[in-house]
């Protein structure tokens, strides 16, 4: 049996893979780690919980007595824990340097001990190149984050890479574009707008809507890791890109129809601080290994905000009941009107 670790199993991105990686692989043991803040849910695993080949462990990377361990039992890692928004970031920095850069430390440093680890899969993002006027990022191209999220992503994806190249740890390091799908957190923008549509709500778009964003799907980034686990090079760098750039104005009016919503909905809000203008990527790398992204857009779009439409027991008890998202929604969007 291959034991692979999951940190920040029980998130968005996380937990898909989580699923993906125990259906796709019947020799592969799972054990989820997760400190289940607010993004972090039981409810996103809820389906895999009683697998006999999933465990999961309620704790936080940067507790080295629980992490280290783990990490240090397998053969396999996937480092996705991370506190993951922008806006959330430029609100209060401090925890994701905490979790981001020193939550990485602390795995890196176990695997530095681990006698039979195969794989670091360092989870990284498109953000840490910064704002791309023209052309696509290639993995090696300067990295130039313009926001604490991107910076502590950069911390780690480089904090990582001097690991393989000091101790020679076995790191790979990917970074994706935008993921949307299932079981993604509503303050990111296609579920957020989705559900606030859904409720006849208005959906605050930021600045001229005329932001660039290439868009991936979960399920494409899940067949990407696991052809890079298989098949990728250790110490190097792979994007993971869905090919699909649409701006933010364009991306509402989509989520709109989908779901039978006037374009009334839509409110301008003032744009938030340091907002890169357009993201992608260059993924010859990655498609040399055979992978490229399945998922039409606009037919995956549809699905991802049927599938909003449709679990409305997920997302209501986040939106209606939890009175931490009520407050961040108020001061992230009610102030900028």
């Amino acid at each position: 049996m291959v034991n692979v670790l999951v940190t920040g199993g029980a998130g968005f991105i996380g937990s898909n893979f989580v699923r993906y990686a125990l259906a796709a692989h019947p020799d592969w043991h799972v054990t989820t780690l997760d400190k289940l803040t607010y993004a972090g849910r039981r409810e996103n695993l809820h389906d895999v919980m009683d697998n006999p080949r999933h465990t999961f462990v309620h704790g936080d990377i940067l507790d080295a007595r629980l992490s280290g361990p783990l990490v240090e039992q397998s053969h396999l890692v996937v480092h996705f824990a991370a506190e993951t928004h922008v806006d959330r970031s430029i609100m209060a920095a401090g925890d994701f340097i905490r979790t981001d850069v020193e939550g990485t430390f602390v795995l890196l440093e176990a695997a530095r001990r681990a006698r039979q680890l195969r794989r670091f899969i360092q989870i990284s993002t498109d953000e840490v190149y910064g704002s791309v006027p023209t052309g696509a990022s290639r993995e090696t191209d300067e990295l130039r984050p313009r926001n604490p999220y991107a910076a502590s992503k950069a911390g780690a994806d480089r904090l990582a890479y001097s690991y393989w190249a000091t101790y020679e740890v076995p790191v790979i390091i990917t970074r994706a574009s935008n993921n949307y799908g299932p079981y993604q957190f509503p303050e990111k923008v296609i579920p957020l707008f989705a559900t606030n549509a859904i409720d006849d709500i208005p959906v605050p778009l930021y600045g001229d809507g005329r932001n660039v964003r290439d868009w991936l799907h979960v399920d494409d980034h899940c067949r990407a890791l696991d052809l890079i686990i298989e098949n990728g090079v250790n110490g190097e760098v792979y994007n993971i890109g869905g090919g699909n750039e649409v701006q933010n104005i364009d991306l509402t009016h989509r989520i709109l129809a989908a779901l039978g919503k006037p374009a009334s909905l839509i409110t301008p809000v003032a744009d938030r601080p340091g907002h890169d203008r357009r993201y992608c990527l260059d993924t010859t790398k990655l498609r040399g290994l055979g992978w490229s992204p399945r998922e039409p857009f606009d037919d995956g779009l549809r699905r991802t905000v049927e599938w909003y439409r449709r679990n409305e027991w997920w997302w209501r008890p986040i939106k209606e009941q939890d009175p931490a998202f009520k407050a961040y929604y108020q001061a992230q969007y009610h102030q900028r009107q």
